[in-house]
């Protein structure tokens, strides 16, 4: 610590190039995202910021590598909701979720959107929650793999709506919209951005989405909340983080450089071509995000009766 303490009385930090650890593949949503913060974080720090792809064991294997390096400021990880759910999923990780790494600052959300065919024979959520209730386990509702927040969503959709219906997991967003197009099921729950396409194309309708307020992209469709599914929330969101016990003036550093990041018109316009809305947080605010979901996630495994890993 005291060759870092030392750098960092001398203004020298960044002393040499950064790492964003993804636990994504390249190309997808996490993965851009991180690569267009990069870009920019790489001006203001006056140093390289490279993108190192680690996926695999949902998450643990990015994560681990964080957790194990130097906590110096040089080595961040892409966190999102994931690693929240694999903290509430795994029976034991080779790191602590919370108390290994320290939270920086959120990047952004994106929006998880309740879906149905266009010609589905509902219209909106209440309608679609009135015959879930009024018939018992006759619902079905896709979602991606078994443990997946998209799959925790749809769990947390039926506690929250009050109904008992079946859930059916694919492998994957392209055999999920595939099903909902063949209607082999009722319903889907799904990231915004897979869907999109087919929403604005006329093939799916979006009933609601579940974060706290409206999709920056799909202005006029409701929340879960505002269609009468009170307690419905469920966002996606990006954040990065460094190892723990980084120094706070490390911490805070990147910070500074983070919000002024994510508030340049240019980096949000990218992300909202992502259908990310950019909001950067305070280090505690992140933390406390972090902490929540982990809560909530938990919760929804149990009464689900998934099966820890």
């Amino acid at each position: 610590m005291a060759p870092v303490s030392a750098a960092l009385a001398q203004g020298a930090y960044p002393a040499k190039p950064l790492r964003i650890v993804v636990p994504f593949g390249p190309g997808g949503v996490g993965d851009l995202t991180a690569r267009i913060v990069a870009n920019e974080l790489s001006r203001s720090l006056g140093q390289s910021v490279t993108i190192e792809n680690r996926p695999g064991a949902g998450g643990v294997v990015a994560a681990e590598t964080v957790a194990r390096s130097a906590p110096d400021g040089h080595t961040m990880f892409l966190m999102s909701n994931g690693s929240a759910v694999t903290a509430s999923l795994f029976k034991s990780l080779p790191f602590d979720m919370v108390k290994d790494f320290t939270p920086v600052s959120t990047l952004g959300y994106f929006d998880i959107a309740v879906v149905v065919p266009d010609d589905s024979p509902f219209k909106t959520l209440g309608e679609l929650v009135a015959y879930g209730k009024a018939n018992p386990d006759k619902l079905n509702i896709g979602s991606i793999n078994i443990g997946s927040t998209q799959n925790l969503a749809a769990e947390l959709f039926k506690s929250t709506a009050g109904i008992r219906a079946q859930i059916i997991p694919y492998n994957g967003s392209p055999a999920l919209i595939g099903a909902l197009r063949g209607q082999q099921v009722d319903v889907g729950v799904e990231i915004l951005a897979p869907v999109l396409s087919q929403i604005r194309g006329g093939a799916f309708r979006a009933l609601a989405v579940t974060g706290q307020k409206r999709s920056v992209v799909l202005p006029d469709v409701p929340t879960a909340e505002e269609a009468g599914v009170k307690g419905y929330v469920a966002s996606s969101w990006n954040a990065l983080a460094v190892p723990a016990r980084t120094p706070r003036a490390v911490v805070e550093r990147l910070n500074r450089d983070i919000v002024a990041v994510l508030a340049n018109p240019d980096v949000r316009q990218k992300l909202l071509a992502l259908n990310i809305d950019a909001q950067s947080s305070t280090p505690e605010q992140n933390a406390e995000l972090l902490v929540s979901d982990i809560k909530r996630w938990t919760g929804v495994i149990e009464r689900a009766g998934i099966e820890k890993q």
